[in-house]
């Protein structure tokens, strides 16, 4: 920043800091962040459009099937080009990072996230990698708003709101569903429902909806009206379709994590590059309707056309036979999860949103279909259930029932169908949460213990700094030191009354308290016959620096009933952390938050 802008930005934040309260200019940066995650949505949609719009030439048109296995290698390539060359930074999945960035980073968010999934998602996207946008486009708003924030010193807890205020305009300007976003922002980033949260995040939300109607007009990703109304006596086929649902989730989820373990066995970006270029090649000529984000199969099945949402495929399948077509609408199921996650695997940016989608809409399809043609006089609306399997895949894979209900409704105009929307939501997520603890975006950080909840002490103890609480000044003694020597060199010279023992290579092997000498301190004749060793016990616990949470030093506190505990890193003695501080430092950060 130039000595100028730094100069005018300290007059702005003297005239702010006197006539605008710190809410109104919180509501004011809502409305930024707003502004700004829409417009990142609207050049991410747009750039993904160009490039596919390149492969609609009529030097291309021609030979699509057998492109089909290249251009997604291609864009892989180039991303990966991109990284190595120009980055030369890891870019994660954008929600999850975006989650790690708010309970371990205090909301700050490089600048470079900005840009990056910007550049590196379309190229994905828009040359057919099977991954969707929406995590970019969280990303994307995220970092926008994370700087923001920044920007105009605004303090931590403001930057996290601003944050989620950011993935909420990502989300409304991407599918132009307002409210659903809201909703997303509170139940994927744990924030709070309150007044002062809840006004900046609805203005944010239709901040980011007004950008994407002016830049974009009304044409939506979804474009289908409900016509068939809820009927009570379909309630046990959808009861069927949750229970479907709900295990095509963990499906889902256990191919992701086992796909993304394989590939990390590569150590080489390269190889990835290759094995996953190939593999995701090989899927999409074989089933072309993979290709990109998906929005083609979601719209043409809720048209009622499952002949434009299969595509054309190398085989020349007969599609007129209602089972072959029940057939390749359940292999789309089957392998969008394999080929999203291939492509991530294969150095590919994008999102698990669209995806998630993608397999609901040709599972809640297939099942319809299934259900009316078995001979057995039963009609059901393939659109509702098409919606219905969204949905459900939603809930579970996404552990968001909330989300899942009010977007779909939303999108769709499917009120007339939140009976059946909250019953497979509900049924989906149980079956989903019972075998997968967390969802793709959280499972990882969760097993860290970096994953913000809605459990406010949990959220406190785990944003603090551990380096800030643990006390280094502590005398240290080693084993073969007499009691004359820990009288003279630590007793009298320190304030405290422990005195941890460690060996020559620094290791932890006990502690000597005050109180265990204190009987024995002014009998001299035991100076020059007691040592170290003979005198130091073990501690009532120990805190592992690279392993132990906060939550859990916590409990250590609490099952040991000390009021200070040692600290080990890298196996070796490294300081100890007292009760008081830690209790101390909660109480300021349960300031920050409240």
């Amino acid at each position: 920043m130039s000595i100028s802008t730094k100069s005018l930005l300290r007059k702005f934040l003297i005239w702010k800091y006197k006539h605008i309260s710190e809410r109104q200019f919180v509501y004011i940066l809502s409305i930024l962040v707003g502004f700004l995650a829409g417009i990142g949505t609207v050049v991410l949609k747009n750039l993904t459009h160009y490039i596919r719009m390149l492969f609609e030439l009529r030097a291309f048109r021609n030979h699509h099937q057998a492109l089909y296995f290249i251009f997604p290698i291609i864009g892989l390539l180039l991303v990966y080009i991109i990284k190595q060359t120009w980055l030369k930074k890891h870019i994660g999945h954008g929600i999850s990072s975006t989650l790690y960035a708010i309970s371990k980073l205090n909301g700050i968010i490089p600048k470079y996230n900005i840009y990056a999934s910007l550049i590196t998602a379309p190229l994905t996207a828009g040359f057919g990698g099977s991954v969707g946008l929406q995590g970019p486009a969280v990303s994307v708003g995220s970092a926008l708003g994370s700087n923001a924030a920044r920007f105009f010193h605004m303090n931590q807890k403001t930057r996290m709101l601003l944050i989620g205020c950011a993935a909420a305009g990502a989300m409304a300007s991407m599918f132009k569903a307002p409210i659903a976003a809201i909703i997303f922002a509170v139940e994927i980033f744990s924030l709070d429902i309150a007044f002062t949260s809840l006004i900046p995040l609805l203005l944010a939300s239709v901040s980011a909806v007004v950008t994407s109607y002016f830049f974009l007009g009304t044409d939506n990703l979804l474009r289908f009206e409900l016509t068939d109304k809820f009927q009570i006596y379909d309630i046990g086929f959808y009861v069927i379709l949750a229970i479907i649902t709900g295990l095509a989730s963990v499906y889902f989820s256990k191919v992701f994590f086992a796909i993304t373990n394989f590939f990390k066995q590569f150590k080489s970006r390269a190889k990835r590059l290759l094995i996953g270029g190939l593999a995701i090649g090989t899927i999409l000529y074989i089933i072309p309707a993979l290709y990109g984000e998906g929005y083609g199969i979601m719209n043409n099945l809720l048209k009622g056309d499952h002949v434009a949402a299969i595509g054309k495929t190398p085989f020349n399948f007969d599609l007129s036979n209602i089972w072959i077509v029940i057939g390749l609408l359940l292999g789309i199921s089957v392998f969008k999860a394999i080929a999203m996650t291939t492509t991530f695997g294969a150095g590919g940016v994008g999102g698990v949103f669209i995806p998630t989608l993608v397999m609901g809409s040709a599972l809640g399809n297939a099942f319809a279909k299934i259900i009316n043609n078995i001979g057995l006089d039963f009609s059901v609306s393939e659109s509702n259930f098409t919606l219905i399997g969204m949905t459900g895949l939603m809930a579970g894979v996404l552990h968001a029932p909330l989300t899942a209900i009010f977007l779909i409704a939303e999108i769709t105009g499917g009120y007339e169908l939140f009976v059946p929307l909250m019953i497979v939501s509900a049924i989906s997520f149980s079956i989903t949460k019972y075998y997968i603890s967390n969802s793709i975006y959280t499972l990882k950080l969760a097993e860290r213990g970096e994953l913000m909840t809605h459990d406010k002490d949990k959220n406190i103890l785990m944003v603090l700094n551990i380096d800030k609480i643990i006390e280094t000044n502590f005398i240290i003694l080693k084993p073969e030191m007499t009691l004359r020597e820990i009288l003279n060199s630590a007793v009298a010279k320190s304030s405290r009354n422990h005195f941890p023992v460690v060996d020559n290579n620094n290791n932890f092997l006990g502690v000597i308290r005050l109180d265990d000498i204190r009987h024995m301190m002014f009998d001299t004749e035991l100076y020059d016959k007691v040592d170290a060793s003979s005198l130091m016990h073990g501690s009532a616990d120990i805190i592992i620096y690279e392993k132990n949470s906060m939550n859990e030093i916590m409990d250590k506190f609490k099952t040991s009933g000390v009021w200070n505990l040692p600290v080990v890193k890298n196996g070796k003695y490294h300081g100890y952390i007292s009760k008081s501080k830690l209790l101390t430092a909660y109480r300021r950060q349960l300031i920050n938050f409240t």
